[in-house]
């Protein structure tokens, strides 16, 4: 058995993670629940339930003037979204 230098548990982890790629998959997870910090609890109390795709945000809201607004500013909270990611996860945001 080759011995290589010792590996913090964290870089283990992120190792097995990007091999089994399920690096986006907890990303996309990540950013669902970044949601609140990101629009503040204002908006997300007229928001029912999110999830992410392929890179697609979808969010449902309860308020039509809210979502169309948002439906306005959705790339820049695509770009606050990736930022606290630290990359690209969120391509665009789909409001229902």
């Amino acid at each position: 058995m080759k011995r290589t230098e010792a590996k913090t548990v964290g870089e283990i982890v992120q190792q097995v993670l990007k091999e089994e790629h399920l690096d986006v998959a907890l990303d996309e997870h990540r950013a669902c629940a970044l949601w609140p910090q990101i629009v503040g609890q204002g908006i997300n109390r007229y928001t029912v339930r999110r999830s992410v795709a392929g890179g697609v945000m979808t969010v449902w809201m309860t308020s039509a003037p809210l979502r169309a607004e948002l439906m306005m500013r959705r790339m820049d909270i695509v770009a606050r979204i990736n930022e606290a990611l630290g990359r690209e996860v969120i391509k665009d945001i789909h409001f229902k």
